[in-house]
This record gives C-alpha cells, structure tokens and sequence, in this order.
C-alpha cells in the first residue's frame, strides 16, 4: 500500500500528541511534519507534497477553514475540532471529513480509510481538463502524452486531447507502473509499447524518439 504524507495544523498541544500517536498505529500514514500556526506550514506544503492534512477550525492567527481555502486540490483535509458548528462549512471546503474533539481512534481510523478510498478509486484513470471541458481518461486507453510548449497533449485510442499543464508535473502525478518518461517531450504508457527500432518506441502507427538520458532505463524496463 502506498504511504500517504502528512501533516498536523493544531495549536493544542494535547491534541497534535494525540494525533501523532493515531498516526504512529497507521502503516500507510507517515507524519511529514505539525506545526501549532497555519502560516508556519505554509513552506512545506509548498516545497512537497503532502497528501493529507490535519487541520484544525478555531486558531489564533488564521481560522482553519480560512487556510483551508489556500491549500491545492491534491492536498486532502480532515477537520479536528471541539466545535460542531464548523461541521458544514468543512463539508462545504470539501474536507475529506471531520473529527470532533476528543478523537477517539476508531473515528480516527475510518477518517484515513477514506483517503485510501479515495486512491483506489482514481488509480486507472486520471481527470483532464481541456478548455472549459473535463475528460476522465482510463490509463488503459493512454497512449502516450507528449508536451507542446505549455500545453500537453494527450494521444488516446479515440483521439487526442490538449490540456494547459507541465509535462514534468503530470510525470510526478501519473502512476510509475503504467507510464514512464522517455524524452523531455514525452510520456509513454508502458503497455502500449511494441517495439524499440534504434533509438525509437514503436506504439501504434506513432514513433516515439527515446533520449540517451533514459535510453537505458528504456530498454531495461521494457525489453
């Protein structure tokens, strides 16, 4: 099971120390960092990546669900509070849910179960947004991807599409056993390739040109 960073947002004491030792008893949890001021773990969630965030509602500098609004999509939220009344507002942010004060670790333990859920359920396919519209495309009906200035564009079995994203970003949210870099301009998937002639993937009726940087691995991995 993969293991899910992350990080701890309470200015009780008491509460994160309770919170670490649930994480502790989780295999698949690992605490990256806590910090008792939201605005102290702004840093490290911008330098990585965190899965999944504890965060709690009523603090000093800045209320919970007021950070909440400046965190990314990737990072999942579960409120710990000793105020009920927050309940709606967190849902309405999209928490992934919301603990109520004191957490006792049976609640604890089907909060995180969500998470992995959630993962499971995302894990052959990938959401693609290409103008104002949203395609969820099957891993299995990826071709390859390949960048075009600041655009990517998505070669699938029913045709292409162009998103408004990086190609080094996309490469750290596909997963490594379906899909594989093998060019600065490309991503492949793994199980489409059916030939390696010279220096070039066969996959379909397109030629995908693999650099001396990850030739290697090319062949090794795939041949």
């Amino acid at each position: 099971m993969k293991t899910i960073k992350c990080l701890i947002v309470d200015d009780e004491e008491l509460a994160r120390s309770l919170l670490k030792t649930y994480i502790e008893k989780v295999i698949f949890l690992e605490l990256v960092a806590d910090f008792d001021n939201p605005l102290d773990a702004i840093g490290i969630l911008k330098q990585k990546e965190i899965e999944l965030l504890f965060l709690d509602i009523q603090m000093p500098e800045i209320k919970g669900t007021d950070f909440a609004k400046m965190i990314q999509d990737s990072t999942k939220i579960i409120f710990t509070t000793a105020y009920s009344e927050y309940a709606l507002e967190g849902f309405e942010l999209n928490a992934l849910d919301y603990l109520l004060k004191p957490i006792t670790f049976e609640r604890f333990l089907k909060a995180v179960n969500k998470v992995t859920t959630k993962n499971e359920e995302l894990e052959d396919s990938i959401v693609v947004k290409s103008g104002y519209d949203l395609h969820k495309l099957s891993f299995d009906n990826i071709l390859f991807i390949e960048s075009d200035s600041e655009y990517v564009i998505y070669h699938t079995t029913q045709g292409k599409i162009m998103s408004n994203q990086s190609l080094t970003a996309l490469e750290k949210k596909l997963p490594a056993e379906f899909f594989m870099r093998v060019h600065r301009s490309y991503i492949i998937n793994k199980n489409k390739v059916s030939a390696l002639k010279g220096k070039d993937l066969t996959i379909e009726k397109a030629t995908i040109p693999v650099s001396a940087r990850y030739f290697e691995l090319v062949k090794k991995t795939l041949f």
